[in-house]
């Protein structure tokens, strides 16, 4: 019996031009891939694990799929988890990978129901641990290269030959999808395996660490250096009120939202108090310190700038960085990477001798490399998205990155575009419109072999669009034409 079995895996794995059943699969059989479940999941009855009835109806209206789950032991130290869902019927013959967010340690169901609902077969990771904390590097090095790089490409390459052996045909055309984390991990996949995706769109990315934990930490900063730096959620929206005074306008819509903050020439010490300290205003302290979080981290000794600040328009989110502890991410990083010490303090942190010993970090944590052309070349499309009002990654990296890629890829206007979101939060939310579908874009881009220009957007309240704007490819933004409703895209043009 055991050898029946064993030569049906074989052969499973070896004619991938006849599609199999779902459960089948079980049979899979590739080097370091152990499959650890096959089953067909009826339409609406998909409940993920460990969370009971929690968040049900995120899924109950998913379609019939094929869930397969593996675990990938590319190195002796390796536990990859991945587990990849199959359309039953529609499969659009695609792939679409969905990324991870901070130290990940879970799978991403809810980015993977919303592949699956769209026609593609879809993937995630864990990323090679369990929880989403960093305790799972310490003493184990391969852990950390599988969390840096590793698992996505693994995880890649095994559901590829999974739908195959399911449909019976490579998918056409494979995707990735993420933000932050996932943003990281998506130019990851750019820059290292140019070969495994034909489209990538990577939002907010948390591609440059070494400068990115500087300038995470260097906000708490700028509000905890005593009781009286500190801002409060009242100082938050008094700052938050003083920037939409004096640019909200600029683009000739007041709307609420500042559509291009670079245009932004915003002095905090108008929210000075006339004397003593109120709610409707700052004192000097607190002047100061928002002018650090706008300015963003610099060298102790050259001033240079190591990390961009926050823009005019995000301070309502501010909370997420200036919090009671730096963002979780670089105090983390700080502690188990640099200096492998729980008890690190982030007031210490040196913006000088500090800066030396991250530079000297051997990381694959870093996605900063601006040469491109290898992934361009095989005809892959980038889209980088980032909303002007994210509290947590400072939106001026995704400009500087994409500055970097169109100076240094020679074929980067073909193959890169860029797409600022007014308003829009970490990854989504805020003021703005931030309801849009980059995968939809690239795939278009793909299909027509024409770049975007712009991309549809909406704000939705409580379900409903309430308004629509273009989002516009970089450096163009969306400009009123001056006729008709400012919350219809159509009456806007990219400028």
């Amino acid at each position: 019996m055991m050898k029946a079995v064993a030569l049906a895996a074989v052969l499973f794995a070896a004619t991938p031009a006849a599609a199999g059943t779902c459960e089948n699969l079980a049979l899979f059989s590739q080097p370091h891939v152990a499959v650890t479940l096959a089953q067909t999941v009826a339409a609406g009855s998909f409940t993920p694990p460990g969370r009971g009835g929690r968040n049900a109806n995120a899924f109950a209206q998913l379609p019939a799929f094929c869930r397969v789950a593996a675990a990938l032991t590319p190195t002796s130290d390796s536990d990859i988890k991945i587990e990849v869902w199959l359309p039953a019927a529609g499969w659009n013959g695609k792939l679409q990978a969905v990324g991870n967010g901070a130290w990940a340690g879970t799978i991403s169901y809810p980015a993977l129901a919303t592949a699956l609902a769209a026609g593609y077969a879809a993937v995630s990771t864990d990323t090679g641990h369990v929880g989403g904390d960093p305790k799972f590097m310490v003493g184990h090095p391969q852990k950390l290269v599988d969390f840096e790089e590793r698992s996505v490409h693994e995880m890649t390459v095994t559901a590829k030959a999974i739908a195959s052996a399911y449909y019976g045909s490579a998918p056409k055309r494979a995707y990735f999808n993420g933000c932050s984390t996932g943003g990281r991990q998506a130019l990851t996949e750019v820059q290292r395996y140019p070969l495994d995706f034909d489209g990538i769109v990577a939002g907010a990315p948390a591609n440059a660490v070494r400068r990115q934990t500087f300038g995470q930490i260097w906000l708490w900063q700028a509000t905890h250096k005593d009781d009286a730096s500190l801002l409060t959620a009242d100082k938050y929206a008094v700052l938050h009120k003083a920037a939409l005074d004096q640019c909200d306008a600029l683009d000739g819509v007041k709307d609420g939202v500042i559509e291009n903050p670079l245009a932004c020439k915003f002095d905090p010490a108008v929210t000075l108090c006339k004397s003593g300290d109120g709610v409707d205003c700052l004192t000097t302290t607190q002047v100061d310190a928002a002018r650090k979080i706008y300015a963003g981290a610099t060298h102790a000794k050259t001033h240079q700038l190591l990390y961009p600040g926050l823009e005019p328009g995000s301070e309502n989110g501010w909370n997420m960085s200036v919090a009671a502890r730096p963002v979780s991410y670089a105090e983390d990083f700080f502690k188990y990477i640099v200096h492998n010490n729980t008890d690190w303090d982030p007031k210490s942190l040196n913006y000088d001798t500090d800066v030396v010993a991250v530079d000297r970090l051997k990381t694959g944590l870093d996605a900063t490399n601006a040469d491109l052309s290898k992934f361009a070349a095989h005809g892959g499309k980038l889209l980088i998205y980032h909303g002007w009002g994210d509290p947590g990654i400072p939106p001026q990296n995704s400009v500087h990155y994409y500055q970097s890629v169109v100076k240094t890829t020679k074929s980067a206007r073909d193959s890169v575009r860029l797409f600022m979101v007014p308003g829009m939060g970490h990854c989504g939310g805020g003021d703005g419109t931030s309801t849009f579908d980059m995968v939809a874009a690239v795939d278009t881009w793909l299909a027509t072999n024409t770049a975007p220009a712009s991309i549809p957007a909406s704000r939705v309240v409580d379900g409903k669009a309430v308004r629509t704007r273009p989002l516009c490819a970089y450096p163009a933004v969306a400009t009123y034409k001056g006729n008709g409703s400012t919350d219809d895209a159509a009456n806007f043009a990219c400028r």
